[in-house]
């Protein structure tokens, strides 16, 4: 498993590359959850989420053992990061994406010069492919989680917010893969393990959540869930141990309950944040945390969101 270490020395590497992200805060927010509630900005982070601090600390490491191509399987936000570091940098990258991608994902894509390969709905089947493309072409394959560089780079995010917040009760953080949780849980549980850390996942991409009811990996069918960013069937082999160490908690939202709290959040606080951020934000809104009164502080891991799927996210928060 990464050490502490690694998360440090991974700020150091990505240091002219990711930005260090504000702390939000909503009173209304606050008022609705019955905690003091803080935001941490990653949807305004370079390239639009979080991603960018794993893949420039995978992609830098890459070109330091002499990488010249680099390839990634992504629903697009760490697709846009690893294209972004490759074109910085000044080496191709080939990102294979979903059928069903976010159009906003794949113009982002190709603004950084990424090369685009569709491959199915799954990350079981885009993973894969950009593993045999970099072998063919002799490049490095970027994994968007199950990567100890990716986490280390990942939980450079958990530094910031001991940084910025002087007293925390409570992290909660978006579960994909694992990636940005491991090493958030890495860093912070390794310097103040009295903070809490709790996962969310959406209801219908539970494959954390059953894993970790398991104590083994359990991967689940492909799921539809507006929460894109979150469209894993398995959690890794590399992220899932440090979940299964680390974690005190992990739960479920579901597809309304995401929609009140992207609407919520875009209505009273003006920020645009992707639904999968949103998730985080839904679990202290419907009092799924079963915190009160407490300092906590949710991952806003992206905002990416095609303009013209807005209205199909937004529902009447007076409701």
């Amino acid at each position: 498993m990464i050490s502490l270490n690694d998360v440090k020395a991974a700020r150091e590497r990505i240091s002219d590359i990711a930005h260090i992200t504000p702390i939000l805060q909503s009173e209304q927010l606050s008022t609705l959850c019955g905690n003091q509630l803080l935001l941490k900005s990653e949807h305004l982070q370079k390239t639009g989420s979080f991603k960018i601090r794993g893949a420039s600390n995978k992609v830098i490491h890459a070109m330091e053992i002499g990488a010249k191509y680099v390839t990634a399987a992504s629903s697009g936000n760490h697709g846009q990061a690893v294209a972004y570091v490759a074109n910085k940098y000044g080496i191709p990258a080939t990102i294979v994406v979903p059928e069903n991608v976010s159009k906003c994902k794949v113009n982002a894509i190709q603004a950084y010069n990424g090369k685009i390969e569709m491959c199915g709905t799954t990350s079981a089947e885009r993973l894969p492919r950009a593993q045999a493309i970099a072998d063919q072409e002799s490049g490095v394959f970027i994994p968007p989680y199950d990567d100890p560089f990716i986490m280390a780079g990942q939980g450079t995010v958990g530094l910031e917010i001991l940084d910025q917040v002087d007293h925390i009760d409570a992290i909660i953080v978006p579960i994909g893969g694992g990636g940005l949780i491991s090493g958030i849980l890495t860093a912070i549980k390794e310097t103040n393990p009295k903070i809490k850390v709790i996962g969310v996942e959406p209801e219908i991409a539970n494959d954390t959540y059953l894993s970790l009811q398991n104590k083994k990996i359990t991967a689940i069918d492909s799921t539809t869930t507006i929460a894109d960013g979150l469209r894993t069937n398995q959690p890794g082999d590399l992220t899932f141990p440090v979940l299964m160490k680390y974690v005190d908690d992990l739960v479920l939202v579901s597809e309304d309950e995401i929609r009140q709290a992207f609407s919520f959040v875009m209505e009273r606080t003006k920020q645009l944040i992707e639904p999968s951020s949103a998730t985080t934000v839904a679990a202290a809104m419907f009092n799924k945390l079963n915190i009160q009164g407490k300092n906590i502080v949710t991952v806003i891991s992206g905002g990416n969101v095609d303009l013209d799927k807005i209205h199909q996210l937004l529902v009447d928060i007076t409701e």
